[in-house]
């Protein structure tokens, strides 16, 4: 579909315009819902993988750990944080057939990464072939860390989710990947893809925030010359953001963002920073060493600051507690430096609340249970909730704080 978007942009004059006068460039933005679930591919891509991952999550964590350090992408005394998968069984402890059907699930993921691979391939080429892919900007990214939740160990995925599944989809061994197939492929094979990162998708930590960007810069750029590694096609270990892109690319192109105003109404400025003028050599860095990034989502919260970085991460999957890491030193997140360092903790915890009043984000709140408790006590409709996490010693012993609430059941009574 991209590459039909193209061919009408090129029909209708390409970059010189419909009067040839120039100046016409293209934005063109290519997301893809893979390769979130449900995990399914052509069966074509499916089968180049078949037995690939038969020794399972560990071992691949190790072979593709092993890999990284032989690319020069991660340093070869780096130690990676230990698998955190306790919501389920370890691979030993499966049986055969449930080894088969795991190893498949990632077998159909990877066939849809290929599958990715080789339709973006496609918009890469017919941009050469028009001769156009030296005057463009190309770049890829994840928009977060490898997909881990363990959906079948929920609540509400066993009560209400998975029997739907099994009514409506065909998840035998043979069908998996189909498209009436619908699998996920957990908590262990995403850390294999994480490694050495600490955890996955949804958490604040560097294996959920730290992902694969790739791009290729136009022909006449000049790509940063203090930078050899990165002007011969190599990696930058430079932080940079997503929020990054959108003034870069205005950068690029010439264009000036309108802050404060556009069209008579307030806008904020960009919080990213344009990358061209580290790229091209005119800035050592992207962002000022100063540079504050912080993240929450769902109760789960860090800010980064220099090689600095501080963790909020809720029971079980963390200690509910503030920590303190350095990246540099430590970018599996394995060694909290809290207690060690417990200025640098009170000034990065500073620049937290800092963060919080800049962007509005949701700050974390002790007295978030008791507004969840009164919300639930005034709206009867609520007591879907079958896992109160909000309440004191929950997530210590969730078994204590979960219910079994009534499905919901309608009756059509004639009229």
């Amino acid at each position: 579909m991209m590459v039909d978007y193209l061919k009408e942009w090129k029909a209708s004059g390409g970059s010189e315009g419909p009067d040839g006068q120039g100046d016409r460039p293209f934005f063109a933005y290519l997301p893809f819902t893979a390769p979130h679930w449900p995990l399914q591919a052509p069966r074509e891509y499916i089968d180049h993988y078949r037995g690939v991952y038969d020794e399972g999550p560990d071992v691949l964590r190790e072979k593709r750990l092993q890999r990284l350090k032989e690319l020069g992408m991660v340093r070869e005394d780096v130690e990676p944080h230990p698998v955190q998968a306790e919501e389920v069984k370890e691979w030993e402890e499966y049986s055969a057939e449930e080894k088969k059907k795991s190893a498949i699930a990632m077998e159909v993921f990877a066939g849809m990464v290929e599958c990715i691979d080789s339709n973006v391939g496609k918009v890469v080429e017919y941009l050469r072939s028009i001769d156009e892919l030296d005057n463009t900007f190309v770049c890829f990214m994840s928009d977060n860390g490898a997909e881990g939740a363990a959906y079948e160990a929920y609540p509400m995925v066993q009560n209400g989710v998975m029997p739907h599944l099994q009514k409506y989809y065909d998840n035998s061994l043979e069908n998996l990947g189909n498209g009436n197939s619908f699998i996920w492929y957990g908590p262990r094979w995403a850390q294999a893809a994480t490694a050495p990162s600490r955890l996955y998708k949804a958490y604040t930590t560097e294996g959920g925030v730290r992902v694969p960007f790739t791009c290729r810069f136009p022909a006449n750029f000049n790509i940063n010359p203090a930078d050899v590694a990165v002007g011969k096609g190599g990696i930058t270990d430079q932080f940079a953001t997503v929020m990054d892109l959108a003034p870069s690319i205005l950068d690029m192109a010439g264009i000036k963002h309108p802050a404060p105003t556009y069209q008579g109404r307030e806008i904020v400025e960009m919080r990213g920073r344009s990358f061209h003028p580290w790229a091209v050599g005119l800035a050592e860095r992207i962002h000022p060493v100063e540079f504050i990034q912080g993240w929450e989502t769902c109760g789960r919260a860090a800010l980064r600051c220099a090689d600095w970085k501080i963790v909020f991460i809720p029971k079980p999957k963390g200690p509910e507690k503030w920590q303190l890491y350095n990246l540099v030193q430590d970018p599996g997140e394995v060694h909290d430096l809290a207690d060690i360092e417990p200025e640098k903790l009170k000034q990065l915890l500073i620049l937290w609340d800092q963060y919080v009043l800049e962007t509005g984000v949701v700050p974390l709140c002790p007295d978030l249970g008791e507004f969840l408790e009164a919300t639930e006590a005034q709206m009867p409709e609520n007591a879907w909730m079958e896992f109160d996490y909000w309440k004191d010693g929950a997530r210590d012993e969730p078994e204590k704080f979960t219910r079994q609430p009534p499905r919901f059941q309608r009756t059509v009574k004639p009229f």
